[in-house]
This record gives C-alpha cells, sequence and structure tokens, in this order.
C-alpha cells in the first residue's frame, strides 16, 4: 500500500508522523495499540509524540482507515480495515434484511490480547435469524 497515497485519497495532511504511523499500521499482521507505534516509531528513530499517535488514530478511525479494536479496561488496538466482510441479519416474521459489518475482527482482538488464542479460520459466513425492531413493535401491540 503507498501509504502517503493513502492520506492523500482521504484528504489528510501528510506529515512524517502520520506516513510512520500508516506505515506500521500497514505492515502489521494484527491490531496494534498506540503504545506499541509509539515503540516501533522510536526503534526507526522517528520521534513522535504519544499524543500525536493517538490523534492520528483517532482521525483514521474518523476516515474509516482503521478500526477501533475496544479490548476492554480502556485498552484498544487499531487496525488497517482491508476488506469489508459483512453479515445478513434476517427479519423471520417479514423477511428484511440488514447488512451489518462483521464484528468477528474485534472478538477475535479481545480474545488474543485475553487469552493469546489466535483463530485459524478466516471467515464466519451466515446469516443471522431474528425479529426486527418494527416487527417487535407489532407483536408488543397485540
Amino acid at each position: 500500500m503507498d501509504v502517503e497515497k493513502c492520506l492523500r485519497k482521504y484528504n489528510i495532511k501528510v506529515t512524517k508522523a502520520r506516513l510512520n504511523i500508516m506505515d506500521i499500521l500497514c505492515k502489521s499482521e494484527e491490531a496494534i495499540n498506540a503504545e506499541s507505534i509509539f515503540k516501533k516509531c522510536k526503534e526507526k528513530n522517528v520521534n513522535v509524540d504519544l499524543s500525536t499517535i493517538y490523534r492520528s488514530l483517532e482521525l483514521f478511525e474518523i476516515k474509516k482507515i482503521v478500526r477501533k479494536i475496544d479490548l476492554g479496561q480502556g485498552e484498544y488496538s487499531y487496525s488497517i480495515i482491508r476488506e469489508k466482510h459483512k453479515h445478513i441479519l434476517q427479519c423471520k416474521i417479514c423477511h428484511k434484511q440488514i447488512e451489518i459489518d462483521c464484528p468477528m475482527q474485534q472478538v477475535e482482538e479481545i480474545i488474543k490480547s485475553k487469552t493469546g488464542f489466535v483463530f485459524e479460520e478466516e471467515k464466519l459466513d451466515f446469516k443471522i435469524k431474528g425479529i426486527c425492531r418494527d416487527c417487535r413493535k407489532k407483536i408488543k401491540k397485540v
């Protein structure tokens, strides 16, 4: 991935710090926290404040370049959004379908950070069946 082109594509001002942060995120095979990015910048002799890393990660999240993964207890990891895997929610009553982003990446990161367990299956493809909000309201009125 051409990091500079990526930043320009999302109308983000290109700075040395942002280029390095994006480069680290792109090269990371798993989600990474801000402190680890800070450490890797230091190893590369790139002088960047931890606050700059947090602000950049927040901007990247707003621009939908990275996914922020809540690990609990105020800890977060970040990963580049490489592909948008979706799941379908289908109402059993009206058969309406709603597409949602797959939450499994966040679940996998939480499990990995707490247990060290890593999933081997790449994707879980399934339809989730339930009852939509509109149908639940109709049922309550009856």
